[in-house]
This record gives C-alpha cells, structure tokens and sequence, in this order.
C-alpha cells in the first residue's frame, strides 16, 4: 500500500528573472514499511522536497497524498493537526526541549495533542532505543548519539505513517551516525515505519532499500534493491 503518493510537484520562489526552480515535476509513491534515501548534492531540491512532504511549505505545483490524505487540500490548521499526527520529523540539530527529560521528551507530541500516551509502548520505544538508563536525564546531561536516539523516539512516538529525516547523522561521528541508521532500519522492521532520509552521505544510501536522487531540482534516479524503480 502507498503511503506517499506525489505527482508533479514543483515548487518555485521569486518571479520573473528572480525566479529559482527548487524542484520541477517530481513524482513518486512509497509503499508502507519502505526505508528511503533522498540523496543529492547542495541546491539538488532535498530540503525543499522534504519540507513539502511534511507539510512545512506549500507547492506551487503538484499534489501530495499522505496516508490517503491530500495534505495541501486541508486548510492550515487542519494540516498542523494532521502533520502533528502523520508525520514525525527527526532533525540534524535533534531540538529536544532542554527542561524536558528523555521520556517527557518522547512523548511530547501526544502531550501536546491531550493524548494519553501509551505507557508500554513508550517504555517499549525507550528500552529498544537503549535508553532505559537514562530517562529521567535532561537532554544536556546525555551525548550527541543519546540524544538523536531521543529524536528517533520522539518521532516514533505517535506511530506516525511516515517519518521523515533531515541529515540525522549530520552532526554525529561515524560510530554514532552508523548506530543510528541502524535504530532507523529497526524502526522499519520492529515498528512497520516508513521512513525518508534526506542527507548527502552515500553511506546512508548504502543502508536504505531504496535511493531517489535529486539533481538541479529534478528526480534522475530512483533504485530500489539495486534495480530501478
């Protein structure tokens, strides 16, 4: 079953000679369960795509469908309602609220919704992360790779349909960077995720079983298990 769906999308800033494509025509679905990498260099449309398929900007062309949802179709405060359930987001800079600890911290996006968290599955998230140890620590008291390992619980926390990673291994050494794809490929196996990371690191599309590749905004590749899709 497809849980994204995009079809021609595009998005554009600036008018006239201004005018910058930052993505052109780009359409794909994928299916749940998928780990995706979108690869590309600086100015390649990754940011821009990932920001439009977590409804943080809008098109200037194009649709896209999450979970059977048009998301541009919904009017704003719908669509931070549906982004707040559907999507979770894993950031380079894992902005975890400094005054929260680790399991305050993962469960923020229920709390924030007046949702009871679900203790077990939290307390499950926790010990599967490795963090069991250390949550009732603040994020200033844990180390960069803990602390990505809270971001990854924080987004899987309300089961979303897609989670969508930006560079998530961006300001980790190679030891870490590599434990926490692996965190994400189990969340894929263990909690039937799907998830998109944006980065440049060849090393995090050598881990997915699928590689889109952006060029001057426009999609030039797209492999899944060593064959084109």
């Amino acid at each position: 079953m497809n849980v994204i769906a995009i079809d021609g999308l595009g998005k554009s800033y600036g008018k006239g000679s201004t005018q910058v494509d930052a993505l052109k025509d780009v359409s794909f679905s994928i299916e749940q369960g998928e780990f995706v990498a979108v690869v590309g260099a600086s100015g390649s449309g990754k940011s821009t795509l990932l920001h439009l398929l977590g409804g943080l900007d809008r098109p200037t062309a194009g649709h896209v469908q999450i979970d059977g949802q048009d998301l541009y179709g919904l009017k704003e405060k719908e669509r931070a309602v549906f982004r707040r359930r559907k999507i979770g987001f894993i950031f380079q800079s894992y902005n975890l609220i400094p005054v929260l600890n680790v399991e305050e911290n993962i469960q923020l996006p229920l709390l924030l919704d007046h949702r009871q968290p679900d203790k077990e599955y939290v307390n499950d998230l926790i010990r599967t992360l490795g963090l069991d140890q250390r949550r009732k620590h603040l994020p200033s008291e844990l180390s960069g790779g803990q602390q990505q390992r809270v971001a990854i619980g924080r987004a899987l926390a309300y089961r979303p349909a897609i989670v969508l990673a930006d560079e998530p291994t961006g300001n980790l050494d190679s030891a870490n960077g590599r434990e926490v794809l692996e965190l994400l490929k189990l969340a894929v196996r263990q909690f039937h995720q799907t998830v998109i990371v944006i980065s440049h690191d060849m090393n995090v599309a050598a881990e997915a079983d699928r590689v889109i590749r952006l060029q001057d905004g426009r999609l030039i590749d797209d492999t899944r298990g060593g064959t084109r899709a």
